[in-house]
């Protein structure tokens, strides 16, 4: 394990072992990986609504050529119907021209902005490389407010159920790979979910939740996301809990302060989604991120995928510097120079990746 001692310093929990005392093994690793959801679900993000939904999809305008008719742009309403009622909201798919029977890998964007394309979304240059797009805003779903009466929030309440806005921006997700199930010009074993920041943070817990994603892009997700928490630089769980205390569930501010008293770190939600590919990227001067932790939790995370005989992460035993690109494993992590940013530079690593 790459930075072993700075690890063991930091006091990070074991990951490799239930909460029960026995040790996971590769035959029980299923049993552990959904211990650690249930773990991230009760102390941080909550849970999302335990039933079946039926999902579909209606064009909210026609097909158009889009990107000097390399690609097909479609706008969709898509209608969630579950025990409390139908719940709907737009998704946008953008897949490159084709031949009819082809069948591409796409990306799923949890986005900041409706915009088509978006500073986040260079769309072009992702069908370019032979990948669609699909993006989602995440205030369709859910505002990213301390209210809880519209969008999905409004019809699964707290505190009748316990979830959080990240859960239900990523349950919004899964409710998109329910529709994309459902074509025939999608890859199904190349389909990935993405997210910049806090939506970074959306699409591990994503990731962990949804195995159907067989790939989790995480950018700058930092604090609450890919970063170890224990001794972090930048953002602490008492700066981020009390700015946005709707990102979790109220059990996660317990620990403001207490980050050595938790019964989990980050790894554990990195690690959720082993063995599936996992890339996180991080930025230089993205101090409240802190890259440093970033990285350690991916060393730490990288068990699950040996314990499964699979190559983890292929780092460098050493803190991360500018230009270290480290995806040839199926736990990735990369570090740019710059600033917190969704870049095309960040879009084409995990293009790479995805593209393997």
């Amino acid at each position: 394990m790459y930075l072993k001692e700075e690890l063991e310093r930091r006091g990070v929990p074991a990951l490799l072992k239930f909460e029960d005392g026995r040790e996971v093994t590769a035959d029980n690793w299923e049993e552990r990986r959904l211990e650690l959801v249930d773990i991230l679900s009760r102390e941080e993000y909550g849970y999302m609504p335990d039933e079946k939904f039926k999902v579909s999809a209606a064009e909210a305008a026609k097909p158009a050529r889009d990107c000097a008719g390399k690609a097909v742009t479609e706008r969709l309403t898509l209608t969630v119907s579950g025990s409390k009622g139908d719940f709907s909201f737009p998704l946008l798919i953008c897949t490159p021209a084709k031949k009819p029977g082809s069948k591409c890998p796409l990306v799923l964007l949890i986005n900041f902005r409706p915009d088509f394309p978006d500073k986040y979304l260079p769309a072009e240059e992702i069908i370019d490389r032979g990948v669609g797009v699909a993006m989602i805003y995440y205030n369709d779903i859910a505002l990213d407010k301390n209210e809880w009466e519209s969008g999905i929030a409004g019809i699964y309440p707290r505190p009748e159920y316990s979830w959080s806005k990240i859960t239900m921006w990523a349950w919004a997700a899964s409710r998109c790979m329910d529709y994309f199930e459902t074509r025939n010009d999608i890859d199904f074993e190349r389909i990935g979910v993405a997210g910049h920041s806090r939506l970074g943070k959306t699409a591990l817990w994503c990731g962990a939740n949804d195995t159907r994603f067989k790939y989790v892009f995480a950018n700058n997700s930092g604090c609450s996301g890919d970063a170890i928490t224990r001794c972090k630089r930048g953002e602490t769980v008492e700066i981020i809990y009390r700015a946005f205390p709707f990102w979790f569930v109220p059990k996660y501010n317990e620990y403001a302060g207490r980050e050595q008293d938790m019964p989990f770190d980050q790894h554990f939600v990195v690690a959720a989604s082993a063995p599936r590919v996992v890339v996180c990227g991080a930025a230089e001067e993205d101090i409240w991120a802190d890259p440093e932790s970033q990285y350690l939790s991916c060393c730490a995370a990288s068990q699950a995928w040996e314990l499964l005989g699979e190559k983890g992460l292929i780092g460098v035993d050493r803190y991360p510097e500018p230009g270290d690109i480290f995806t040839k494993g199926k736990l990735g992590f990369f570090m740019r120079p710059h600033a917190h940013y969704f870049s095309r530079y960040d879009w084409n690593r995990y293009l790479d990746r995805l593209l393997i």
